[in-house]
């Protein structure tokens, strides 16, 4: 004979507790007291209980499911970011579903709407084009939704990035002081605003200390563009001194195009800055430095501004930006003065950058 199934009954004569009160725990957004939470769940732990998501669902009438849509995991940024995403809303009694989908407007609408048709929660679009008619009709359906490391011109869209411009703005003072006059940039996708930010913020920095940059070549976030850029930059009879570039995972190709094959020492011939600051850029082989770009702290405010509008109604909060400190590490000569033990100093950034 099979054991009998846990139910939520065992778990609440154990606890000391009433059934609807075993259900509150389980539920996300219900107020029960610490104490009572803790007896519940260690109760629920010792019996091997597990709540039965599909009547919490009948009984609330959510899914307790978010989905979240992204275009690709090449650039390591992502698979960190979707980790810890995914830790908090399980931590929070949500489980997520992952679509994958290119950065086309017309594949994306359809991706969502499927989201939609399996009646998530709410949404996270992580680094994927978005038409207007999707977000009007998101609004309208009332759906709860947040773009996650990807700005958008409407900054009244509830959206989670670092602070692009001041970090772009930051990487150019920072090649500037180090005395750099040669300073080219491989930047990111057209499409992309979080990468125009950064071209915008490194372009002003340089503008107020009367340069310009040697040229702008766009990656488009991709290895293989960003390594073909670093050779046409140092194709050029007057080759550049230092590279900031648009993310960490073309920075990683451009180290490996200057260094093994051509031959360029980093940084005495070049300094490299990149602009995410993912595990990798600490691994000795590469020992980046770079804009941090907070996973974590990110993700954090992701997960609070969408379960606010899930659970309390909230009205979307807007655009929300993350500062990006410069980790220094040993791709970049750094600055007479620069002080080491602090990741950012103070910037004055002037002028708006919007």
């Amino acid at each position: 004979m099979p054991e009998a199934r846990i139910t939520a009954a065992d778990v609440a004569r154990k606890a000391g507790v009433s059934q609807p009160t075993v259900s509150r725990v389980f539920t996300p957004g219900s107020r029960v007291s610490p104490d009572k939470v803790a007896r519940v769940r260690e109760a629920a732990r010792e019996l091997g209980y597990l709540p039965n998501t599909l009547a919490r669902s009948l009984n609330t009438g959510r899914s307790y499911t978010i989905g979240i849509v992204l275009a690709y995991l090449t650039n390591p940024f992502y698979p960190e970011a979707l980790q810890i995403l995914s830790e908090r809303f399980s931590a929070r009694g949500y489980h997520m579903m992952v679509i994958f989908a290119q950065n086309l407007e017309e594949e994306v609408d359809g991706v969502v709407e499927n989201l939609m048709a399996h009646q998530v929660d709410g949404i996270i679009l992580a680094s994927v084009s978005m038409s207007n008619s999707l977000t009007a009709r998101l609004r309208d359906l009332g759906m709860p939704f947040v773009l996650f490391n990807r700005g958008q011109e409407d900054r009244s869209l509830p959206s989670v990035t670092s602070a692009n411009y001041a970090g772009g703005y930051l990487a150019g003072q920072f090649l500037v002081a180090g005395g750099h006059q040669r300073i080219a940039h491989v930047a990111g996708w057209h499409k992309s605003l979080n990468g125009r930010d950064r071209q915008a913020g490194f372009e002003a920095a340089l503008a107020e200390a009367g340069q310009a940059p040697l040229a702008i070549i766009e990656g488009a976030f991709r290895r293989d563009i960003a390594a073909e850029a670093t050779r046409t930059l140092f194709a050029r009879p007057d080759p550049p001194d230092a590279i900031f570039v648009g993310n960490d995972h073309m920075a990683f190709a451009v180290l490996e195009t200057l260094e093994a094959e051509l031959g360029r020492a980093v940084p005495d011939d070049v300094s490299v800055v990149g602009y995410d600051d993912v595990a990798m850029a600490a691994w000795p082989s590469y020992d980046l430095t770079t804009l941090r770009q907070p996973a974590s702290d990110m993700a954090d405010a992701t997960v609070t501004m969408l379960l606010g509008m899930i659970e309390a109604g909230d009205a979307p909060s807007g655009r929300l930006e993350i500062e990006s400190p410069l980790i220094l590490r040993g791709t970049a000569r750094i600055p007479e003065g620069w002080p080491r033990d602090a990741a950012r100093p103070s910037v004055e950034i002037q002028g708006d950058p919007k």
